[in-house]
């Protein structure tokens, strides 16, 4: 059995910082961290932990995927020395993400045909809280493998219901924070 992990970086990063602006008490919960855009800006991932974390056993392909950043930043660079292959793509004129979901999402379902296999019990292991996945989670339990989300207690009901299994990472919080 081998584990497929796919990671949303930045869906990763910033709402790591908004559970750890709730627990620090910088806001009073979720609801009121995600509507006001409060974070706790010393939070930042480690992404060996989150290497381990997310990943079970064996793993046949880790991803990881996210915004080009500055020329002198090492995020990338830190994120392969933990395992990660990384997939970057440019922000769009309003400086917003774009092509990431559709991205990790095609991947996903490209690797289910080319990659894994259901004889040998191999599973995804999706890090990422957006409804946007339920019919990637949904096509692969159809086709025969599990789909692990593996992402903060607050990621989308939908998503939790169409996974194989949700694993919360709000229990690793410290452990994940490099900050």
């Amino acid at each position: 059995m081998a584990s497929f992990v796919y990671v949303d970086n930045s869906n990763v990063w910033i709402e790591g910082m908004r559970v750890s602006a709730v627990r620090n008490g910088q806001a009073p919960d979720m609801w009121v961290a995600q509507k006001e855009k409060i974070v706790d800006f010393d939070w930042k991932p480690d992404f060996g932990k989150l290497y381990e974390i997310a990943g079970g056993e064996v793993v046949g392909r880790a991803r990881m995927y996210g915004s080009r950043p500055p020329a002198n930043d090492s995020l990338w660079r830190a994120a392969e020395q933990q395992g990660f292959e990384v997939i970057v793509f440019d922000r769009n004129a309003g400086n917003r993400e774009k092509k990431i979901d559709t991205q990790i999402a095609t991947d996903i379902v490209s690797d289910s045909y080319d990659w894994m296999q259901t004889e040998r019990g191999d599973e995804v292991r999706l890090v990422a809280g957006d409804s946007d996945y339920v019919p990637v989670a949904e096509k692969l339990r159809e086709r025969g493998f599990a789909c692990i989300v593996v992402f903060w207690e607050h990621a989308a009901r939908e998503l939790k219901e169409a996974a194989s299994e949700f694993v919360s990472l709000d229990e690793h919080l410290d452990a994940l924070n490099r900050g």
